[in-house]
């Protein structure tokens, strides 16, 4: 597992002063009313920051991180991500995992059936969306309750229900896709 989780990316400066507006990459915005350690991802390196939270909405937040004082070093940091190490990473209920950590995880049925491997998470109003491919195959599934028979993010393995599957799931093949 990742030791860094996305918890923000930076969309562009907030202001004269070196705030920056954050597209956030959590469900609970109510986490930056506290942050004051994270971490700047560049190009794969972790570099430690300090964070004064301003506001935040439903999808975004405003933060000054120390030592950026201005409207140009904030646009230094346009598209960069801010992250938390998984100390500091919210504590989620029983049943409720990090994208980050289910991202790759090997997917079958209660069959045993190998369904792909897990390559994104796409996050919609009413549940996600689970995106699974094998070969020139995309499985859509909803992240249904009653879909999932066990998920094992430590061993990477995710089973899902085959009934449940066959009245859920969507298959694309993509002919124009090697991977």
């Amino acid at each position: 597992m990742r030791e860094y989780l996305r918890i923000g990316k930076i969309v562009r400066p907030h202001g004269i002063k070196g705030a920056v507006k954050l597209e956030t990459l959590t469900t609970d915005n109510s986490r930056f009313d506290t942050l004051s350690d994270a971490f700047i991802e560049e190009n794969g390196m972790y570099r430690a920051v300090k964070v004064m939270p301003v506001s935040h909405t439903a999808d975004s937040a405003i933060v000054m991180i120390d030592g950026v004082s201005d409207r140009n070093a904030s646009e230094a940091l346009r598209g960069k991500f801010i992250c938390v190490d998984r100390e500091h990473a919210a504590r989620l209920p029983d049943g409720r995992y990090f994208i980050e950590d289910l991202i790759g995880c090997e997917v079958t049925d209660s069959d045993g059936a190998y369904l792909g491997k897990l390559r994104d998470v796409m996050v919609r109003p009413a549940n996600d969306v689970y995106e699974i491919r094998k070969e020139n195959t995309t499985l859509l599934v909803p992240a249904l309750k009653k879909l999932l028979v066990s998920v094992d993010v430590a061993e990477k393995k995710i089973v899902f229900d085959k009934a449940v599957l066959s009245e859920v799931g969507l298959f694309e093949n993509d002919e124009d896709d090697p991977e």
